[in-house]
């Protein structure tokens, strides 16, 4: 790879590569695997970065999303791990304590089901969108999302109501 290019990679990697882990992690749920999704997604974009044109952020995205759709595919289903992590800077502990307990709703649902929502509301993406990225139609990315938002609700007013004994 020319010396420009591979600076150009490089600035790339510096300036989105914490946006890409966020999307990971996301997807995940797990700091390690989100980890090792970008570093591979990473990897297959340098082999084709001179041929990238436009949004790279996108292309790399594009991977990512490809990645975890094969992975679920290929394992049937994902493992997950929870992990607990400290956060950069100090939170109000009821704060925390919704976080928390949105954190592990998250991490219940199914992984189709999380990747819905983070297409859908963390990336803002359409239906149609997402079903292209997910390789399913779009009715089906409509009811994941549907399903998924009410186990999300079900699971935080569950929260509520014991916190508030």
């Amino acid at each position: 790879m020319k010396q420009s290019l591979e600076a150009e990679f490089t600035a790339f990697v510096a300036e989105r590569g914490q946006a890409l882990l966020r999307i990971a992690h996301a997807l995940t749920g797990d700091h390690r695997t989100a980890e090792d999704l970008v570093q591979g997604a990473l990897a297959k974009a340098y082999a084709r970065w001179p041929r990238i044109h436009g949004d790279a952020e996108a292309y790399v995205r594009q991977i990512i999303y490809n990645d975890r759709v094969s992975g679920w595919r290929r394992a049937g289903r994902s493992r997950e791990y929870s992990v607990a992590e400290v956060p950069d800077h100090p939170v109000r502990e009821q704060d925390m304590a919704g976080r928390i307990a949105l954190r592990e709703a998250l991490l219940a649902l199914p992984a189709r089901q999380r990747a819905v929502l983070v297409l859908r509301y963390l990336e803002d993406r359409t239906v149609e969108e997402t079903a292209e990225v997910l390789g399913c139609r779009p009715g089906t990315v409509a009811s994941q999302a549907s399903r998924a938002l009410g186990k999300l609700r079900a699971a935080m007013s569950v929260e509520w109501m014991e916190a508030s004994r």
